[in-house]
């Protein structure tokens, strides 16, 4: 059985980096940087758009600015049938 994360990617799935911007909420006027990353659908990001409305809902730092990258980390050109069978000892 294949791992839910191999399975996901050959779904369509690729590894989705967000760097999160956001103003500290005791001291405005100073950023701090959150690092989320997980695997997602480009160009909607279901998962990331999730998590950034659980922040705005629970949590006190306002966001300043998110720079997305993704990567299908899965491609058609990195699967290839193999013809051959090797044996070891």
């Amino acid at each position: 059985m294949a791992s839910t994360d191999f399975a996901r990617q050959l779904a369509g799935y690729g590894l989705t980096t967000a760097g999160i911007l956001y103003r500290l909420p005791d001291h405005p006027s100073i950023l701090q940087e959150y690092v989320w990353q997980d695997y997602d659908l480009a160009p909607r990001f279901p998962e990331l758009n999730k998590f950034l409305a659980f922040w705005k809902a629970e949590l006190d730092g306002k966001l300043f600015r998110i720079t997305v990258t993704h990567r299908d980390l899965i491609g058609p050109a990195d699967l290839s049938a193999l013809n051959g069978e090797f044996h070891l000892q």
